[in-house]
C-alpha cells in the first residue's frame, strides 16, 4: 500500500481519491474548496493545508485539475507540489491539459529528482465512481510499471501510450471522436423526431448496429430524457477541443470537425450552458431545427 497524495477533488477527483482509499492506499487530501475535503476525510482521508504539505506526506502525489494553468500552478508554483516532493517520488497528473504543458512540468520535475506520468482519463463521473476509467498514460516505462497497480485502483483501462505528453495526445483524440460523435447523435436525432419518430425507438434500433457506440449509449438516454445534470461539463470539453486545436496548429494538422465543435461549444457556452453536461451539445441543432429531442407525444415541432 502507497503513501498517496492527491491534489484536486472535483467532480473527478473526489471519487478517485475514495477509491484509491477503499483500496487500502494511505491518502492525504487538498483543494482549495473545503467541502470535498471534509468529505474525503470521512471516508478516511487526511487533510492538507496545501499541496506542498500534501506532496512531503507522500510517495506518490496525484493532481486532478481543470487545466495547464493550475496544474501549474500546484506542481510548480509557491507552495507547489515541488516544493514538498521529496526525491524519487513521483508526480502522476491525471487531468486533461495541453501535451506541452504535461512536457514542461515533466521537465521541471526530473530537474527536482522527482519521476513524472501525464494520465488523463475518460470516463466521466460515473466511471470514477465505479472506478472503471480508461486512463492513458505518458512517461517512462519503469515509472509506468511502478505505479501501473495504485492507477488500477481507479481505472478498467490503464495503458502507456509513449513518452511523457503521449497521455494527452491519446485524451484529446479522445476527446475529438467523443464530442463529434454526440453532435452527430444530436443532429440524427432532431432529424428523427422532427420526422414524428420517437428519438426513444430509433436509438434502440440503431444502437445494435455499426452506429452503436458507448457515447450513444450514455448520452442519448440523458438527452431524451432531457437530463443535463453534468457528468462532464461543456466548459470542459471546449478547453479540452482547444488545447487540441493548439496542439494540432503547432503539427500542421487541420481538424475541420473539431473546429466546427469547438465553434459550437463556444456558442453554447456564450448562451449560458457552459456547466451543462456535454450531452447538451444537442440543444444547438434542436434550437436551429425548433424541436427537442423527446418521445415523440410531446415534441414540439
Amino acid at each position: 500500500m502507497a503513501k498517496i497524495a492527491f491534489v484536486g477533488l472535483g467532480i473527478m477527483g473526489k471519487p478517485m481519491s475514495k477509491n484509491l482509499l477503499k483500496a487500502g492506499h494511505s491518502v492525504v487530501v487538498f483543494d482549495v474548496a473545503p467541502a470535498p475535503v471534509a468529505d474525503v476525510v470521512a471516508a478516511g482521508g487526511t487533510a492538507a493545508k496545501s499541496s506542498k504539505e500534501a506532496a512531503s506526506q507522500a510517495d506518490v502525489i496525484i493532481t486532478m485539475l481543470p487545466d495547464g494553468p493550475e496544474v501549474e500552478a500546484a506542481v510548480l508554483g509557491r507552495g507547489g507540489i515541488l516544493e514538498g516532493a521529496a526525491k524519487g517520488s513521483t508526480v502522476v497528473d491525471m487531468s486533461s491539459i495541453s501535451p506541452v504543458v504535461a512536457q514542461k512540468v515533466g521537465a521541471a520535475c526530473a530537474a527536482k529528482g522527482v519521476e513524472f506520468l501525464d494520465a488523463p482519463v475518460s470516463g466521466g463521473e460515473p466511471k470514477a465512481i465505479e472506478g472503471t476509467l480508461a486512463i492513458m498514460v505518458g512517461g517512462d516505462a519503469n515509472t509506468f510499471a511502478k505505479i501501473e497497480p495504485i492507477l488500477k485502483n481507479m481505472g478498467a483501462s490503464v495503458t502507456l501510450t509513449g513518452p511523457v505528453g503521449a497521455g494527452n495526445v491519446t485524451k484529446l483524440a479522445n476527446q475529438i471522436m467523443v464530442a463529434c460523435n454526440i453532435a452527430a447523435m444530436g443532429e440524427a436525432l432532431t432529424l428523427a423526431t422532427k420526422a414524428g419518430l420517437d428519438p426513444e425507438v430509433v436509438f434502440n434500433a440503431v444502437k445494435g448496429g455499426l452506429a452503436g457506440s458507448n457515447v450513444l449509449n450514455a448520452k442519448a438516454p440523458m438527452v431524451i430524457s432531457r437530463n443535463f445534470q453534468p457528468g462532464f461539463r461543456i466548459a470542459l470539453h471546449q478547453k479540452d477541443l482547444r488545447n487540441a486545436l493548439l496542439a494540432a496548429e503547432s503539427m500542421k494538422v487541420s481538424l475541420p470537425l473539431t473546429s466546427t465543435v469547438q465553434n459550437v461549444l463556444m456558442a453554447l457556452m456564450n448562451d449560458g450552458k457552459g456547466s451543462l453536461d456535454h450531452s447538451a451539445i444537442v440543444t444547438f441543432t434542436e434550437k436551429m431545427a425548433g424541436v427537442e429531442i423527446k418521445k415523440a407525444a410531446t415534441a414540439k415541432a
